[in-house]
């Protein structure tokens, strides 16, 4: 019997180890960042950055994998629907996850049922930029040109679910004003077209646009959050327009049933490699959030509330 019992021991204390044993080997293989839009989009750009620091940190290779297309649907289904084993996450804007739930009718996932909250990494400067020759220098001169010609100034975005379009669908009723929305399959696309004089402006984050800024092909009129990387362009609330606020974040989501060690270590090393990259993060217009996978879940939940109502009083369609 006590030879028993001593065998029992060893193999009751064997099994006990093995769940903490193949956490602790976590990542053993490369991990997958499915970003659900075209490169060269501010969710690209953090993702990229993301996945260097978290390489270096865990000495194993983080992917990103641009998988555009639905306003982000394909690409986060993709992740819904893959395996919970810790080697496929997603890397979103906050319009897949706040927004295309109240806009998007018979959506094959579901964001609280089929993926869980990581953490949402950073907060992202959102800019008003026109093209030039619209001769706009300030707000309110862009919104007495949009005054005059009502419905005819064109603006790009990635699609009806995005915040660049969902931001000036807020800012037409702040301000009384219409404009005519042209969509695209990502903002590369879009950038180019307003450089070219096919859009007169758009809404959209700095960190993708930061570029067009710098070499004056595009003219930035205000912000969301002052920065230093444009310090004499204003607020929306120091222009008058204080009801204006679009938000746009990027977060990282897992497949629903990843084990609850791997997501809190993920969402750990987030944080460090937020705090380690803070200054370079400072110069991509990205502003870190730090929280735990609560909180954002339960921030998203009142995101999700927020713009469900803004939509539904707007009676914003997925088909516009």
């Amino acid at each position: 019997m006590p030879c028993f019992a001593s065998v029992a021991f060893a193999m009751l204390t064997a099994l006990v180890a093995l769940p903490a044993a193949g956490q602790d080997a976590w990542p053993a293989k490369p991990v997958r960042l499915v970003v659900p839009s075209s490169p060269g989009g501010g969710t690209d750009v953090y993702a990229r950055l993301l996945a260097q620091s978290l390489s270096d940190a865990l000495k194993q290779q983080f992917i990103v994998e641009n998988r555009p297309g639905a306003s982000g649907n394909i690409g986060s289904e993709a992740v819904a629907r893959a395996a919970p084993d810790g080697y496929t996450f997603l890397v979103s804007a906050n319009a897949a996850l706040a927004i295309n739930p109240a806009l998007i009718k018979n959506v094959s996932f579901d964001v609280d049922r089929d993926l869980v909250t990581v953490s949402r990494g950073v907060m992202a400067i959102n800019v008003l930029v026109v093209e030039p020759s619209v001769g706009a220098t300030s707000v309110a001169e862009f919104l007495a040109v949009a005054k005059q010609r009502p419905g005819i100034l064109a603006y790009g975005s990635a699609g009806t679910g995005t915040s660049p379009y969902l931001g000036v669908r807020k800012l037409e009723e702040a301000a009384g004003v219409r404009f005519l929305h042209v969509p695209y399959k990502g903002v590369a696309p879009a950038y180019q077209d307003l450089m070219g004089g096919r859009l007169q402006f758009m809404y959209t984050d700095l960190a993708s646009v930061l570029p067009y800024v710098i070499s004056g092909k595009v003219r930035p009129l205000a912000v969301d959050r002052k920065t230093a990387l444009l310090p004499k362009v204003p607020t929306f609330a120091e222009v008058g327009l204080d009801r204006f606020d679009a938000p746009t974040s990027f977060s990282v989501m897992a497949p629903a049933g990843v084990q609850k060690p791997i997501l809190q270590r993920l969402s750990a090393e987030v944080g460090k490699a937020m705090k380690a990259q803070a200054g370079r993060l400072e110069q991509q217009a990205l502003v870190p959030v730090f929280d735990t996978p609560e909180e954002f879940a339960a921030s998203l939940k009142a995101e999700r509330a927020s713009w469900g109502e803004f939509i539904q009083r707007n009676r914003i369609t997925a088909e516009q």
